[in-house]
């Protein structure tokens, strides 16, 4: 039986979710943010409603540190999920 350690998925998981948003606050820091955003609703066949706003760096530390720690809730869950599946 295949099974993977909870904690390690959680990490993984985490770190690619808390990344992600890293690279959103990036993009919103250096005034890339709407350009991808629109591209990103035109190839939806979409228009944008959404305005991005001016880059705050608390609040883009509350977006990294709040989607890292759901990343890892989440990872953690998948972790004992996939495990329990495999007994």
């Amino acid at each position: 039986m295949n099974t993977v350690s909870p904690r390690k998925t959680g990490l993984v998981l985490g770190t690619l979710y808390g990344g992600w948003h890293l690279l959103w606050a990036t993009l919103v820091a250096v005034g890339w943010a709407q350009a991808v955003l629109n591209f990103v609703f035109w190839m939806h066949f979409l228009s944008s409603p959404f305005k991005v706003q001016a880059f705050q760096p608390g609040v883009a530390l509350v977006l990294i540190v709040v989607t890292a720690l759901m990343g890892y809730v989440m990872g953690y869950v998948l972790g004992l999920l996939w495990n329990w599946t495999q007994k």
